[in-house]
């Protein structure tokens, strides 16, 4: 396939997938079981999952390696499986895609906090990175994400430890941001023009924002992340804040008010759009109608 780079240069509107958790939970997933443990032990859900999006048109599928550094997995005691959830994760996504669509190797927070907010040095969390980026790339994927970071010392740790194996790997680096009446901060109270200098810096080479908005809210995010930097911009909004009802999670956005938004997203500038909690396939394939659409005038 084409450079991603290459293509979001070109000014291409690409398509990234949904959810994972949500699709895992739907699919039996128990709370407070690990999302990678299903690598081990149920793979043929993961290449379902990953079929379901790209049928429904993503361009990108991430694997289900959200907390697959050791030191997540070491809240399970799996951290001795790190490099072979990564390694599997990827070789589901291959043979559900093909070289049809990007394999994007997922990459969340370590769980841990930082010196002097948290007691985890920075070495530690490093170098965890850098064992689970290590195996994503022998595996092969063709990008990293490196998403919903709250504090971005983590983040460019995870960036600097992607960088520290390959020059030319493109990463992503997305945070998650709450509105405050100044704008838009991380928990950690980082802004997104800080947001972006720091990243551009660091060696990431698409930046922006998944989770915890809905994508109105997004849409203001991408606008402030579109003033801040001219690299491309990555949205994936969730569908809607969750709410409890009969004891099950609902989320409130339907799939055609996410391919209405989709347009303000396109023109806000944003080049990947995609989808996060309470988003299935058939969001991503609103948003893909929207984008063949635009793209067509």
């Amino acid at each position: 396939m084409k450079n991603i780079l290459k293509r979001l240069n070109n000014s291409e509107i690409l398509v990234g997938d949904g959810a994972m958790g949500t699709m895992l939970f739907q699919r039996g997933l128990k709370q407070g079981e690990p999302p990678e443990s299903v690598c081990l032990n149920k793979p043929v859900i993961l290449e379902e999952i990953a079929k379901a999006y790209f049928e429904a048109g993503a361009d990108i599928i991430e694997t289900d390696t959200f907390g697959g550094s050791p030191l997540k997995l070491a809240d399970y005691n799996m951290q001795d499986k790190t490099e072979e959830i990564n390694r599997i994760a990827v070789e589901i996504v291959r043979k559900a895609v093909r070289d049809k669509a990007y394999i994007s190797g997922s990459v969340g927070p370590s769980g841990k906090k930082l010196k002097p907010f948290g007691d985890t040095e920075p070495y530690h969390i490093f170098e965890s990175y850098k064992r689970q980026i290590k195996a994503l790339i022998k595996a092969g994927v063709d990008l990293l994400c490196i998403e919903t970071m709250m504090d971005l010392n983590e983040s460019l740790l995870a960036v600097k430890a992607a960088r520290s194996l390959s020059s030319e790997i493109p990463i992503i680096a997305t945070f998650t941001l709450n509105a405050a009446s100044s704008g838009f901060y991380t928990m950690m109270g980082n802004d997104i023009p800080t947001l972006c200098l720091e990243l551009e810096k660091a060696g990431a080479n698409i930046i922006g924002s998944n989770c915890g908005n809905g994508i109105e809210n997004m849409i203001k995010i991408a606008k402030k992340f579109k003033e801040n930097s001219t690299l491309p911009i990555i949205i994936q909004s969730n569908a809607g804040l969750p709410e409890i009802k009969n004891n099950e999670l609902i989320y409130s956005e339907t799939s055609n008010f996410f391919a209405e938004k989709t347009k303000e997203l396109i023109e806000t500038g944003v080049s990947i759009i995609g989808g996060c909690c309470g988003t299935t396939p058939e969001y991503i394939r609103a948003i893909r109608k929207t984008v063949d659409c635009y793209e067509s005038i």
